[in-house]
């Protein structure tokens, strides 16, 4: 696989904490104005232009997008940002207080995505993939970085451990207790892992597929010459395959089709086993469910399309979609159904709870995280996850790295 050093935009050391922000698609406008307030130099005045513009408008008029580019250009001028001297590739590390992942920054293969050795295992939505593909064609930019993960191999562990004895680029603790690290490798060090990447059969897309195909997309657009060209790459950071970590994402229901709790209750033990509970149990094949101020076990059957060795569905968002939320709450799309909304397990139960018991929502089904094996065994098939199936944590920044196309 290839992986390209590059020139990358990024703040000076000094600036790196009020330039830094959270990724640009975990929040709404109105959670990014609200974080804004205050951080004139926060990198969500250029991944969410719309919250200096007047509520009234249309987050996908063009104005929007002349904004994100003037947002850029003034951030270059008052963070500052700087463009690197010379190619280079970055490692990034993410700590919080449970887990550590460590990773190679750098710009990978468009014509790789295009040909599917690098692999994903979700369907993108046109009407997102518009937006971002817009915002790279105005700001000339990657402003957000795609997270890729791979089998691993010991010899990137040891190249990727020697570069982090030298002192970090950035090393800094955000809001949220994630401790961001970012080191820049030398020539030498560059050279050898792009060598070996090169051994590698397939990257998989972890999250950021929306980030992915617009970037494939604003090549077409601006004109990528396939000949290695910068917009003939895109930019993310790879984490060996034993230090991804995914969290579950869980449901939750406005309303219980028209039945009372007790006639709900009666329909799903008469469908799967249940058995109330003082809080959450989850593993594989079993769903905690909230409802009424109360938990409940719930064991998914198995059989059915299941036992096939269909991998997709054999995941547990597969076996709750097939055995309770179409056939007793009647969501037949998760995709648009506007009942349901999707909480990351980041929050914990307690945020179900609270969902739920502001009347908010009718229900809420808390469920075992996807596993990495079962995550690659999807895209190795080249089968795709339902929607909302995979929460990674902790997150990466935005403004950090950006790569100039």
């Amino acid at each position: 696989m290839i992986v390209r050093p590059f020139r990358a935009l990024r703040p000076e050391a000094l600036a790196v904490q009020a330039v830094a922000s959270v990724p640009y698609d975990v929040v709404t406008t109105d959670e990014a104005r609200a974080l804004s307030v205050g951080s004139p130099l926060s990198f969500l005045h250029v991944t969410r232009p719309e919250i200096d513009l007047e509520r009234t408008v249309d987050p996908r008029d063009p104005v929007v997008y002349e904004a994100a580019r003037a947002s850029l250009a003034r951030l270059r001028r008052d963070a500052p940002l700087v463009v690197e001297p010379q190619p280079a590739l970055y490692v990034y590390r993410l700590r919080d207080q449970e887990h550590e992942q460590t990773g190679l920054a750098g710009c990978y293969s468009l014509d790789e995505y295009d040909r599917g050795t690098i692999k994903k295992h979700e369907r993108t939505r046109p009407d997102k993939e518009d937006d971002r593909t817009r915002h790279m064609v105005a700001v000339e930019a990657q402003t957000g970085i795609v997270f890729l993960t791979y089998r691993q191999l010991p010899e990137i562990d040891r190249l990727i451990a020697s570069v982090c004895q030298a002192g970090p680029l950035f090393d800094f603790e955000a809001v949220d207790g994630v401790r961001h690290t970012v080191w820049r490798t030398s020539t030498e060090e560059t050279v050898s892992l792009v060598n070996q990447f090169a051994t590698m059969p397939a990257l998989y897309i972890a999250d950021g597929h929306h980030r992915a195909a617009s970037a494939a997309r604003a090549r077409r657009m601006l004109g990528g010459t396939g000949r290695g060209d910068e917009r003939d790459y895109f930019l993310a950071v790879a984490f060996p395959d034993h230090q991804t970590r995914i969290l579950p994402y869980n449901r939750i229901v406005s309303d219980l089709a028209g039945a009372a709790p007790e006639q709900f209750l009666a329909s799903v033990a008469a469908r799967v086993p249940m058995v109330e509970t003082p809080g959450i149990e989850t593993k594989r094949g079993v769903v905690a469910m909230y409802v009424a101020g109360r938990w409940y076990r719930l064991e998914l059957a198995s059989g059915g399309p299941e036992a096939s060795g269909d991998p997709v569905a054999a995941l547990d968002v597969s076996r709750l979609q097939e055995h309770l939320l179409e056939p007793v709450l009647g969501v037949v799309d998760i995709r648009t159904d506007k009942r349901v909304r999707f909480v990351g397990g980041v929050w914990g139960s307690s945020e179900l709870e609270r969902i739920v018991d502001s009347g908010r929502s009718a229900v809420a089904f808390s469920l075992p995280a996807v596993t990495v094996p079962e995550l690659l065994a999807i895209a190795d098939s080249g089968e795709i996850m339902p929607p909302k199936s995979t929460w990674f944590e902790p997150k990466l920044r935005d403004g950090l790295l950006t790569h100039l196309i």
